[in-house]
């Protein structure tokens, strides 16, 4: 059997026996004709190709710009491909099996710049109902005073007690919570945020929040969900006019590249952000050098070239 057939039986096979969805298929396809071409350019046979042509294939496909999750799903469907013809007796191994897309870089995490967060920290609508104007801003100060996570936050009760998840403890600006991995810590809380909790558990009383601990309700009296606070928080960032809708973890981002700004002590951010591993911490040093470089390129003479 030539190899348009052997292909053109493999498609079968998915389409048919395994049911995919016509566009897998297609994109099945498209892999399968790059595997081809591949193979004849090297002068071999479907069958015949080994694992080192398959190595030198993705390194070419990195070298012409392919990211490594477009390499990864290509070699996906190559790897089903030789499966299916080792399972129908048409080659004796996958060249496939052992060979892994390059390592897509970690994005950097999107924090705003310190202008920006304050602008969206000191914002506040005046024809809004004080209630959820008081209940947002305290939400606010949290997510970037103390660099919750969004989880963290919603668990947090009114008061301390045996059952609480977390808590505020405002006499000694501290809150509590319950991270990653069912691990306790505690967090500094700023002046800003205890002035803005203060307002809000005075206001929260006249509320419906019926009976329920969760220091933050939503209207119906229950306890607010993740999924309410990101879309408040976008609401409320774009009113303020900042350029981009924030959401909880951008908060969490900014307060830790800011507090690392300032104090160069990774350490200390660790033990904030409540990271079991520092090397998840140092992605902040990356963050933080990506601002002084732009700063520089922005200001420095030197770093100009000539037209």
């Amino acid at each position: 059997m030539d190899d348009a057939a052997l292909v053109a039986r493999y498609l079968e096979h998915v389409r048919v026996g395994k049911r995919l969805a016509d566009r897998t298929v297609t994109l099945y396809t498209l892999d399968l004709q790059k595997l081809s071409e591949n193979a004849k350019k090297a002068g071999v046979g479907l069958t015949q190709v080994h694992n080192a042509h398959v190595r030198r294939w993705v390194a070419q496909m990195h070298s012409g710009g392919r990211s490594g999750r477009g390499i990864a799903l290509v070699l996906s469907g190559w790897r089903g491909f030789y499966a299916w013809l080792g399972r129908e007796g048409f080659v004796a191994s996958n060249p496939v099996v052992d060979v892994k897309a390059p390592k897509a870089p970690k994005p950097l995490p999107k924090a705003l710049g310190v202008d920006d967060a304050v602008q969206l920290a000191d914002y506040s609508e005046e024809e809004a109902d004080p209630w959820l104007e008081a209940r947002d801003a305290a939400i606010v100060e949290l997510l970037y005073g103390c660099g919750l996570r969004v989880g963290e936050l919603v668990g947090l009760d009114a008061q301390a007690s045996s059952t609480a998840r977390g808590w505020i403890d405002l006499q000694a600006g501290e809150a509590h919570v319950l991270g990653k991995g069912s691990k306790r810590r505690s967090v500094p809380v700023g002046t800003k945020a205890l002035q803005a909790l203060e307002a809000w558990l005075a206001l929260r009383a006249t509320g419906p929040h019926g009976g329920q601990p969760a220091l933050f309700t939503g209207r119906h009296g229950t306890r607010l969900t993740a999924q309410s606070i990101w879309q408040r928080l976008k609401q409320r960032s774009l009113r303020a006019g900042l350029a981009t809708p924030v959401h909880p973890h951008m908060l969490r981002h900014s307060f830790a590249s800011h507090v690392l700004q300032s104090s160069q002590d990774l350490r200390a951010v660790q033990e904030l952000l409540g990271h079991a591993n520092i090397g998840t911490t140092q992605v902040y040093t990356r963050l933080d050098f990506q601002h002084l470089a732009k700063a520089y390129d922005a200001a420095h003479p030197r770093a100009h070239r000539k037209k």
